[in-house]
């Protein structure tokens, strides 16, 4: 079956600032599908990632997926990863403030602080419970999706809302 592009909940529906339930393993055909269409639906955004409450789902899976796009152009090139029921386990003391944009919520860049590096557990899509070191923009990546499943969005974050700008005026401010 042709995956899917799926409808992104965009800021304001309820989904978005639940707290999302674990996922049941092992996957069944429809997890799997779902993951597949999250993929795809993240590719055709643009997006570096994406959590299943931004498809409607309030469920603890989201996608890690850099790669250079015109949205982030110095992205790392990294295969799709699916994190299901992911764990913080430790994270840096050194924090880094960058931008940051969400699919559920167009058009707008502010910066955030993140921990630098992080270390992390997850289920993967095969069913092993893998642990791992994550840095940089990866790292960022992990903790904004991991806030998806908490019921948080990037704003939330912000500690200068006069950071906040518009894509367009972020694009230019990057070119």
């Amino acid at each position: 079956m042709k995956s899917k592009v799926l409808r992104i909940t965009q800021l304001g529906e309820p989904v978005l600032r639940k707290v999302s339930k674990p996922v049941r393993l092992p996957l069944s055909k429809a997890q799997n599908r779902l993951i597949d269409d999250m993929i795809v639906t993240m590719k055709k955004a643009k997006g570096v990632g994406i959590a299943a409450p931004q498809v409607g789902l309030g469920l603890r899976l989201f996608i890690v997926a850099p790669e250079p796009s015109i949205r982030y152009p110095k992205a790392p090139r990294m295969a799709p990863v699916a994190m299901i029921n992911p764990v913080l386990v430790k994270h840096s003391k050194k924090m880094v403030t960058d931008w940051e944009g969400c699919l559920s919520i167009p058009g707008l860049r502010g910066r955030v602080p993140r921990y630098q590096s992080i270390e992390i557990e997850f289920t993967a899509r095969d069913g092993r419970r893998l642990r791992e070191k994550l840095s940089g923009f990866v790292a960022r990546i992990f903790q904004h999706e991991f806030d998806h499943i908490n019921g948080h969005v990037y704003i939330d974050r912000v500690q200068d809302t006069r950071t906040f700008m518009t894509e367009p005026e972020f694009r230019k401010m990057m070119s």
